[in-house]
């Protein structure tokens, strides 16, 4: 059987096809009988639009590429929940890219959107080449979402404000009486943020001598191995404050298995406050980044270009908070 048409909705409804395209569309210049009898027809024919056809007497495709860093990170869980409420209330769909595999297969990790028409771009976490974004800027609305870069003409970036939820950390670690704090340091603007913050708020009280620092790769296996190498030191740090929670998770398996226990021995701090750090055999401090209100906010500057909205790229800042969990409290030893 062929499938329905709208020359099917318009005969089942007793309309013409024009009103049933006002219905579809959205227009509140249908009377209420008449959209209900649309609307009636398109279910019991099961009839779904012809996206491609719209497409072309539209020239958009009513999609939004959602480039990704990383798919491992749960963080951008949370933040495509916030971005994709918003686009879906206002008719558009999300397509999904792994950069990273993009990369690895030699492809341009914009090159697919952009042969798929897609009506914008959002861009979510910090990607090695964002300088490359210009040529796609300017050929369709960019949005940056949960990285500080690039600073590119036109391109909105929505982030947390890193250096707010670093000395919220770090003066929480200080206020329960530790001193010989270490922080398990990412890479990136984001990274890059979140260390000098740290690294600020112990020279503010004093403490920068005590301030240790190990650079890692922001994964798991990243955050033990930096976590052993502390841990192995001489005198060893009474808190670790991890870049992310997935670097805690990987600080936390570093401790149990060199018998400490947390946080009796060891006090352990995240960021991001993904859904690995509430659960409750974990139960990790961590920072809550607004991650559900960054993907709403970058939504709606992606909306505000659809509409039109021109000028120079800004920075939109989410405040941060911290969650205090069950993973940090005072050391035994000051």
């Amino acid at each position: 059987m062929r499938p329905p048409t709208i020359r099917d909705v318009a005969d089942r409804a007793g309309v013409s096809k024009s009103l049933v395209s006002l219905v579809l569309r959205g227009s509140e210049q249908v009377r209420p009988e008449k959209r209900e009898a649309v609307l009636r027809a398109v279910t019991e024919l099961g009839y779904r639009p012809n996206a491609a056809a719209r497409s072309l007497s539209e020239q958009r495709t009513r999609t939004v590429g959602v480039l990704l860093n990383d798919l491992r990170n749960p963080w951008f869980v949370d933040m495509l929940e916030g971005l994709n409420s918003l686009l879906h209330d206002n008719g558009l769909h999300m397509l999904l890219a792994d950069a990273r595999l993009n990369r690895r297969t030699g492809q341009d990790p914009a090159g697919p959107f952009l042969d798929l028409r897609v009506d914008g771009l959002v861009v979510v976490g910090t990607l090695p080449d964002p300088a490359a974004l210009g040529a796609v800027a300017e050929r369709l609305p960019v949005v940056v979402a949960g990285a500080r870069e690039p600073a590119l003409p036109g391109v909105h970036v929505v982030a947390n404000d890193d250096e707010r939820g670093a000395r919220l950390v770090t003066e929480h670690l200080i206020g329960l009486g530790h001193r010989r704090i270490a922080h398990i340091a990412g890479y990136g603007a984001v990274g890059e943020l979140r260390r000098r913050s740290f690294e600020a708020t112990m020279r503010a009280h004093g403490l920068a001598n005590e301030a240790l620092v190990e650079s890692s790769d922001m994964t798991e296996e990243g955050g033990y191995r930096t976590t052993v190498r502390l841990l192995s030191r001489p005198v060893r740090p009474t808190a670790v404050f991890a870049v992310n929670d997935i670097a805690a998770i990987g600080a936390l398996s570093a401790a149990e298995e060199l018998g400490l226990r947390v946080p009796r021995d060891l006090s352990v701090v995240g960021y991001d406050n993904t859904s690995i750090a509430r659960l409750r055999h974990v139960w990790l401090t961590t920072v809550d980044n607004a991650s559900h209100e960054v993907g709403r906010r970058a939504a709606r500057c992606l909306l505000d270009r659809f509409e039109g909205a021109t000028g120079a790229g800004e920075l939109h800042l989410a405040a941060p908070t911290l969650e205090i969990r069950g993973s940090t409290a005072p050391p035994l030893t000051g």
